[in-house]
């Protein structure tokens, strides 16, 4: 069992100001896991729901009448099953006093956030999550998690051999079951396929016409694809920074595969041996570190960037909050040293300083703005953004 006290308080502090929070994440997750602990710990009545229980789906055929009798905290899981549920939860959410609040747990369908963010306006919040991080099982862990991602059921099973076998079959079960539930209709062989083909151009600037060519499919056909596994939230596509300087800067995001147990199951690489020896064990490293890193810093996704000149200076990640611009460099290696990218990034975007995320064990300075620090401590070593 792994503690998320974080995710748990900030449950608290969002129903304090809204009268309806949406958890959003991937399947297996741990949302529904998380929920049951902030109930028992709430202090308050809390009524549950599970739209995948056959009972509780026919309790709600009439929500109106159901829900409105709840006081206290209401917790409706598998939300995307009932689409229809989100102007009631409008018309309780306006009631004087606000008898109830409502927590609801979904995997986020394009659907759902589009019907949700019309009819909930002002009402309700999101907060995205994750699978297990550096926070939640601590630094010494982070070989761990880097191999077997942060997906509950893979990082804490009892084998290798068992957490390789639970992502084989959440990779099936994602797409033969879940994404049709969600009302994505494409074939699960290919999406399997586009997947699969993601996981070995993970960390590299997407080039639609690329994998359209691959298909024999046109570029707005693979985009879709790319887009719905983003939003699934198992894809994440990290945009460009753009400055106004003279140099010619890419226009197009950065993708990676979310969970990096996930991409290691893609990349039919069981073993962290097996891995070391893969030519994407870099970008490996790179997809998790950058995870890691928004995570600790609590960054939200539209902070976040890449940045990249076609002369070859780059950025691995830029976060940006106001006037404050901190940049990443991320290198899988004990030593690092400072190089001219770095130097140019720190120039152009006027950073006001650069972390070098590496492998090694400390943190050091390596110049003015400049600071080596170990992925093992960044939850000592990185500020959360103020």
């Amino acid at each position: 069992m792994v503690d998320r006290p974080r995710e748990l308080e900030a449950f608290d502090r969002l129903l304090r100001r809204f009268p309806v929070v949406g958890i959003i994440g991937a399947r297996q997750v741990g949302k529904t896991t998380l929920a049951r602990a902030f109930a028992a710990r709430t202090g308050k009545k809390v009524v549950y729901y599970d739209l995948e229980n056959p009972e509780d789906l026919a309790r709600l055929t009439d929500p109106m009448l159901v829900l409105k009798q709840h006081k206290g905290v209401v917790i409706i899981d598998e939300v995307q099953r009932m689409p229809d549920l989100f102007p009631v939860l409008r018309v309780l959410a306006d009631r004087p006093g606000r008898p109830a609040q409502f927590l609801i747990l979904g995997s986020a369908s394009p659907a759902m956030l589009r019907q949700s963010s019309e009819t909930l306006a002002g009402r309700m919040t999101y907060r995205r999550l994750n699978g297990f991080s550096l926070a939640e099982v601590g630094g010494d862990e982070h070989l761990r998690l880097w191999v077997r991602g942060g997906f509950p059921r893979s990082y804490l099973a009892r084998t290798l051999e068992d957490s390789c076998e639970w992502r084989h079959e959440f990779i099936r079960t994602f797409l033969e079951r879940d994404l049709p539930q969600l009302g994505i209709n494409i074939r699960s062989a290919a999406l399997q396929r586009f997947w699969s083909m993601l996981a070995h151009y993970h960390g590299q600037i997407w080039n639609a016409s690329e994998f359209a060519r691959s298909f024999g499919v046109s570029d707005n056909t693979v985009r879709n694809y790319l887009d719905v596994l983003s939003a699934a939230l198992v894809v994440r596509q990290l945009p460009p920074w753009h400055e106004n300087i003279s140099k010619r800067q890419v226009k197009s995001p950065k993708v990676y595969i979310t969970d990096s147990g996930i991409l290691h199951t893609l990349l039919n690489q069981r073993t962290r041996h097996d891995l070391e020896g893969h030519p994407k064990v870099g970008a490996s490293w790179e997809g998790f570190a950058v995870e890691q890193i928004i995570n600790r810093i609590q960054a939200r996704p539209e902070e976040c960037y890449f940045w990249s000149t076609y002369s070859g200076a780059e950025l691995d990640l830029l976060v940006v909050r106001g006037r404050r611009r901190i940049g990443f460099e991320i290198k899988r290696t004990v030593s690092p040293k400072i190089t001219p990218s770095m130097r140019q990034a720190l120039k152009d975007l006027r950073l006001q300083r650069i972390e070098v995320i590496h492998a090694g064990e400390d943190t050091f300075p390596l110049e003015a703005k400049i600071r080596a620090v170990s992925l093992s401590r960044i939850l000592t070593d990185l500020d959360v953004l103020g």
